[in-house]
């Protein structure tokens, strides 16, 4: 017999990444899109451009203040770079509304009707509120989800359209020892990364530091040699980095990056300080969120504190206000029950982190435990009202909190592995019945 193979030309490869946008095109903004005169196909006004996501509303004080800036923003890009459009993603409270606010805007707009297009979006971008301005290029890869400082800090648009530098740009070529010396990245081949976001000024960041400093020289002591750490400082002024740097025995972004430091916070969704980022030898992201984990492995044993498919509330929040995050409350039961019933819960956890499209991307769903009272596990129960723990008796909610502080509460008295699944299965098929968190 004979094995025939074909390869495809350059026209069939052009064809096949055409198709390809334009189906993504399809799925983030459906297959016609508003403009002024009508509505027309969505790859006729938005193929092959970069495009800018507006969510924004007329009852918005803040978006009516920023709306003018925008539309003479876009003008001007505009005329610079054609291939640029805006599409507004409306969050008004009916079509007229919608309709009156869209009369100010020179770009298109998602169909005001198409509400569950509009969510979609509104929960793959993370939007927390509104205004928010995202950028996504001429395939579909997100820019940035600030545009707002984007634009702000680039009023002319310079760096148009503002694609993040990569890790390794971010980073730099060079890194200081605390004694000044300087190494090059070289020299950190085939090495996990921790970078450590802090700074001197910050209270709990010198609290957290000397137990890092202990973890670091135990992890060292032992023979180790496939790690280092990197101080990325938000210290107002060198000699304050230089003093805080001191104290550490690990690398530091030299102070004068400062573009390269503030591209690893935004790269990293950086809110607050001192944060612990964990990336593996080929640069993929193991951890955004690996201090709670850290500060509990105080040899640190468990680096680079990758997350877990379960992981219990009591070592953070992790991305639970961004991804939905199915939490197993189970705070008056014994410690042989809580084994039982997170054994219940890790097969359906497991198969989720399975399916991640690459090491570094964020999976559908979280999955926690809450086994002590207090802390986050405390404050969920009052905003979801779930009332106290009663002893032996574990209770399950599902937060969906990107999607405007949603939560979803268990339809079954009986936690098993089946009910569990089904749980996760109904809310996915969207048979749930939604409830609104309380503040």
């Amino acid at each position: 017999f004979f094995l025939l193979v074909c390869s495809s030309g350059p026209q069939q490869d052009q064809n096949k990444m055409a198709s390809i946008t334009s189906a993504h095109l399809s799925t983030l903004f459906g297959d016609t899109i508003v403009t002024k005169t009508g509505s027309v196909p969505v790859q006729e006004a938005l193929g092959g451009k970069t495009i800018g996501i507006y969510f924004s509303a007329h009852w918005c004080g803040p978006c009516r203040g920023f709306t003018p800036q925008l539309a003479q923003y876009y003008k001007d890009i505009k005329a610079k770079h054609p291939s640029f459009e805006i599409v507004f993603a409306s969050s008004d409270r009916d079509d007229a509304s919608f309709q009156e606010y869209y009369s100010e805007m020179p770009w298109l707009a998602l169909p005001y009707a198409d509400r569950a297009r509009k969510d979609a979006l509104s929960k793959k971008f993370k939007v927390q509120g509104i205004p928010t301005f995202v950028l996504i290029d001429e395939n579909g890869n997100t820019i940035t989800t600030d545009g707002r400082k984007a634009i702000s800090s680039d009023p002319t648009g310079v760096d148009f359209p503002w694609k993040p530098p990569t890790l390794e740009e971010a980073l730099g070529d060079e890194f200081i020892k605390n004694d000044g010396t300087v190494v090059t990245r070289a020299s950190l081949a085939g090495k996990k990364l921790a970078l450590y976001f802090s700074a001197h000024w910050c209270g709990p960041c010198r609290g957290f530091t000397p137990e890092l400093v202990k973890m670091y020289n135990s992890m060292k002591a032992s023979g180790r040699d496939d790690f280092e750490f990197i101080f990325c400082s938000s210290d107002r002024d060198e000699n304050a980095f230089k003093e805080y740097h001191s104290e550490m025995p690990w690398l530091a972004l030299p102070f004068a990056n400062r573009k390269g430091k503030d591209a690893l916070s935004a790269r990293f969704k950086v809110q607050g300080i001192p944060t612990l980022v964990t990336i593996d030898e080929n640069g993929f992201t193991i951890a955004t969120d690996a201090r709670g984990r850290a500060g509990g492995d105080p040899e640190g044993k468990e680096f680079p504190w990758a997350p877990k498919p379960v992981n219990d509330l009591s070592n953070g929040p992790g991305q639970i206000n961004e991804i939905p995050s199915l939490c197993l409350m189970m705070e008056k039961c014994p410690a042989s029950k809580q084994s039982e019933y997170e054994a219940m819960l890790l097969p359906l956890a497991e198969s989720v982190f399975a399916a991640k499209a690459t090491p570094d991307a964020d999976p559908s769903m979280l999955f926690f435990t809450a086994k002590t009272d207090g802390g986050i596990g405390s404050q969920l129960r009052t905003m979801t009202n779930m009332g106290t723990c009663e002893a032996d008796k574990p209770q399950l909610v599902l937060l969906d909190l990107g999607a405007g502080g949603k939560y979803y509460t268990f339809p079954s008295s009986d936690v098993t592995k089946e009910s569990i699944a089904n749980f996760v299965s109904f809310y996915q098929a969207g048979s749930l019945e939604a409830q609104q968190m309380s503040r």
